[in-house]
């Protein structure tokens, strides 16, 4: 048969082919419906992952729409492209370890980012949606170290989420709490959040995903964001798995009663001129940004507003009324150094002795027993954990300790102990040497595969080895609810008081800090 007379069969073969293919769900040139319409995102260049980007999940929170709750997105018709990330949330540059790709900085900023691996719309993949960290101040869905491609080309859609920062998302103030129907205010950055993880409910099943399947994640704020939407009524149904990486709401960012929160925030508006919310709203983003770099403004934080927060967290772990399912946290062996204890004072016995006395008062010798130094080098590492566990450590341990107490899942604990390497050299041939310790935020590009993104240091194989085991447990994790499997490490329960050291010589080992955070738990419990 020529070739001419079997053309219509070959158009026939074809159009059954891309029938067969719509019908079992396939995407078609990188395009997604989704409840508020179509987006056309991107394939990589051997068509493995597909990601879109910038992909509205609120409506943009300007104008009446400042300080309060995310509103639903107005739909849109054709396909918007999803091919660049948004803008990030209004923040000042703060850290100088974040580096974006966001479309520059907007009070319209409630976008969210999908990595998907899936060739059809049907395949249930287990699902990661990953929170940034960067104090409530900071940060972005963009930032290189988060990025989804590495977790999808493991089988995970992974999604990042922007949600308000500063006084764009934690201001609480007496008349916010007045007009707003469940009279609540200050918790607007988490209820972005949680607007969200509703989004991937009602949505990540067209990128391939499982909305039953949803483990969140984050590190810093992201990890006691993490640990917020565990507590909150409005979240818990909505995942099936948590990973807190270096915080949680139990002690770190905790919440404050409404009451306290409301004072701070009329605080706030009366310090930079604005007597009324009227005027508050009235103030252009960028002005209302600018004015909170003023020295001796109170602090913002999470609040027990009554309705994201009914209780304080605290006390909602300790019920067993959080979201039950399987958790992984830990903390690094330097999420903070000597000076968070010493200041500008010389690490000698001394000193250490007398900063105790200074921070601890009666319950200074105490401290001393459970952080010991006799010299300046221990000295050093001494103040070094003290630091750390005042900082973020302690809440974090706090958090999977009422976990494993009330949840009834499994739960992990790990201590993240690899430090940087050093530094590439810079243009004066200078290089900064490795840290004494696993800085506060040094695994996240290990976690998430990310090692290759971050061009500062420079990798040596026992880095790429680290971030090979890490990854592997988070991959685990997030499939399964347990970080074990085949080629890992045996990772314990942690109601075998048991943790996991995350190093080059991964194992693990008794909880030997367990001593230190009960008895700051004590004292904590006692103010």
């Amino acid at each position: 048969m020529s070739m001419k007379s079997n053309g219509p069969a070959r158009y026939l073969c074809f159009a059954f082919l891309l029938m067969a293919a719509f019908a079992s769900g396939a995407f078609a040139q990188n395009r997604v419906k989704t409840s508020d319409g179509e987006v056309e995102g991107r394939a990589d260049a051997a068509g493995v992952v597909r990601t879109f980007k910038g992909i509205p999940f609120a409506e943009p929170p300007v104008g009446d729409l400042r300080w309060k709750a995310p509103q639903p997105v107005k739909g849109w018709k054709g396909a918007r492209k999803a091919d660049q990330f948004g803008p990030r949330c209004m923040q000042r540059a703060i850290f100088s370890d974040m580096v974006f790709r966001s479309n520059g900085v907007s009070e319209d900023c409630l976008y969210l980012n999908v990595w998907t691996p899936a060739k059809r719309n049907n395949e249930r993949l287990p699902v990661l949606v990953y929170f940034f960290g960067g104090g409530f101040i900071a940060g972005d869905g963009s930032e290189p170290r988060y990025d989804g491609e590495s977790m999808a080309r493991r089988g995970i859609v992974a999604v990042t989420v922007n949600y308000r920062l500063g006084v764009f998302g934690f201001l609480a103030h007496p008349e916010l709490t007045k007009e707003s129907p469940h009279r609540a205010s200050g918790n607007y950055g988490l209820l972005d959040q949680h607007a969200a993880l509703k989004w991937v409910q009602r949505n990540i099943a067209a990128f391939g995903g499982d909305p039953r399947r949803v483990t969140i994640a984050g590190e810093s704020a992201g990890s006691i964001a993490v640990s917020a939407q565990m507590a909150s009524p409005l979240s818990k149904n909505l995942i099936a798995g948590a990973i807190g990486e270096s915080g949680s709401i139990l002690g770190a960012l905790s919440a404050a009663p409404l009451a306290n929160a409301e004072e701070n925030g009329a605080k706030f508006a009366s310090t930079i001129g604005a007597e009324s919310l009227a005027a508050l709203r009235a103030m252009p983003a960028d002005k209302l940004l600018e004015a909170t770099a003023r020295p001796g403004l109170p602090r913002l934080s999470p609040t027990i507003d009554g309705y994201f927060f009914p209780k304080d967290p605290v006390a909602i772990f300790s019920a067993g009324e959080q979201a039950r399912v399987p958790l992984l946290v830990g903390s690094n062996t330097l999420e903070a150094g000597h000076q968070g204890v010493l200041g500008r004072e010389a690490p000698t016995v001394e000193n250490y002795r007398a900063a105790l006395k200074r921070l601890y008062n009666d319950r200074a010798d105490d401290i001393f027993k459970l952080y010991p130094a006799s010299n300046e080098t221990e000295v050093i590492d001494a103040a070094q954990d003290l630091a750390s566990d005042r900082f973020i450590a302690y809440s974090t341990w706090k958090w999977i300790d009422a976990a494993t107490k009330t949840g009834g899942k499994a739960t992990y604990y790990y201590l993240y102990a690899r430090p940087r390497p050093a530094t590439v050299p810079d243009a004066q041939g200078n290089v900064r040497p490795p840290a004494r310790g696993a800085a506060h935020s040094a695994e996240i590009e290990y976690a998430m595969g990310n090692l290759d993104s971050n061009k500062v240091y420079a990798w040596a194989p026992e880095d790429y080895k680290v971030a090979q085991v890490m990854q592997e447990f988070f991959v685990n994790f997030i499939k399964t609810g347990d970080p074990n499997g085949k080629g890992a490490p045996v990772w314990p329960k942690y109601s075998e008081k048991m943790r996991m050291i995350i190093d080059v010589n991964t194992r693990s080992e008794p909880d030997a800090m367990r001593a230190r955070y009960e008895y700051l738990d004590q004292i904590n419990q006692r103010r």
